[in-house]
């Protein structure tokens, strides 16, 4: 079976996540955003890969609306560290780029998600 768009690319999130983490920890010295920002980052994929292995349709969108509240959580920190001028703006629009395009799949995957089963 392949592999769903969604796990993929908060696979791949999660990764970049990381990277900024040990960035902000090992070259900016900042370590209570940085644990913020890895936490809800992270956390997106994690849901997803639960929602994929739902026992219903109300988990499957239950645990992507999840998801979603992290990716906006993540978003938040991204800004605040951006500002803070803890990442430049060049890595920040690259890394929040992502994050606002994981949004926008997961709102269309719940939208058509809830669609579907309003259609049934």
């Amino acid at each position: 079976m392949a592999e769903s768009l969604i796990a993929a690319k908060s696979y791949s999130f999660a990764l970049r996540i990381i990277r900024l983490y040990k960035h902000l920890t090992q070259e900016q010295r900042e370590f209570v955003l940085a644990k913020q920002v890895l936490r809800s980052g992270t956390s997106i994929g994690t849901n997803v890969e639960e929602a994929l292995g739902g026992q219903s349709k109300a988990d499957f969108r239950h645990k992507l609306s999840i998801a979603l509240k992290e990716a906006r959580e993540t978003s938040y920190w991204l800004r605040l560290l951006k500002d803070s001028d803890f990442i430049k703006p060049d890595a920040f629009n690259s890394i929040h780029s992502e994050c606002n395009e994981l949004s926008k799949i997961l709102r269309s995957i719940i939208l058509t998600s809830q669609q579907k089963e309003s259609n049934s």
